[in-house]
């Protein structure tokens, strides 16, 4: 499954389109690694997603095409979040 379509199907993203952006940015990793919108992604990948002044790293354990609101956040594992600070503009 591409990784804009799965970001939106286990609901860590609202839209596909934003999922796509972030990827198009370089704001998605795939294992360490940058990766485009339709980049394929594989259950035990690491997939890092930057946003606003957060980062989540979550461990991919299912990439099943539909997935009820209750059931999405079986399809991964938190492996860690955290808050990037960003510097005020002058």
């Amino acid at each position: 499954m591409r990784i804009d379509k799965w970001l939106k199907v286990s609901r860590i993203l609202k839209r596909r389109t934003i999922s796509q952006e972030l990827a198009k940015n370089e704001r998605v990793e795939i294992n360490g690694k940058a990766v485009k919108p339709s980049h394929e992604v594989k259950v035990g990948d690491e997939v890092a997603v930057r946003f606003g002044s957060r980062k989540l790293t979550v461990r991919v354990n299912s990439v099943e095409e539909v997935k009820k609101k209750q059931d999405a956040a079986d399809m991964y594992e938190v492996l860690n979040e955290e808050y990037i600070e960003t510097q005020a503009l002058l």
